[in-house]
């Protein structure tokens, strides 16, 4: 079997790294150089696929919950 291929939003990299130096009394600020091209190098050296939609399972879930939604109404609009 072939392994899932996980997706993460590179945004979420950067917040994660800024609330981490915070927490250790520095001060980083954002500005001058986006840190997202970075933070989706980062996550391709881990393996992981960057994507602005964020990681595959939130997807899923989102696309199970839009699916439910539209066999309620269709099955509501239909009685």
């Amino acid at each position: 079997m072939e392994p899932t291929r996980e997706s993460f939003n590179p945004w979420s990299v950067v917040n994660v790294v800024f609330h981490h130096l915070a927490a250790q009394g520095l001060h980083p600020i954002l500005g001058g150089a986006d840190p997202g091209a970075p933070a989706a190098e980062l996550l391709r050296a881990l393996g992981i696929e960057p994507a602005a939609e964020g990681d595959r399972q939130v997807g899923e879930n989102v696309k199970r919950q839009l699916a439910e939604i539209r066999a309620a109404m269709f099955d509501e609009a239909g009685s």
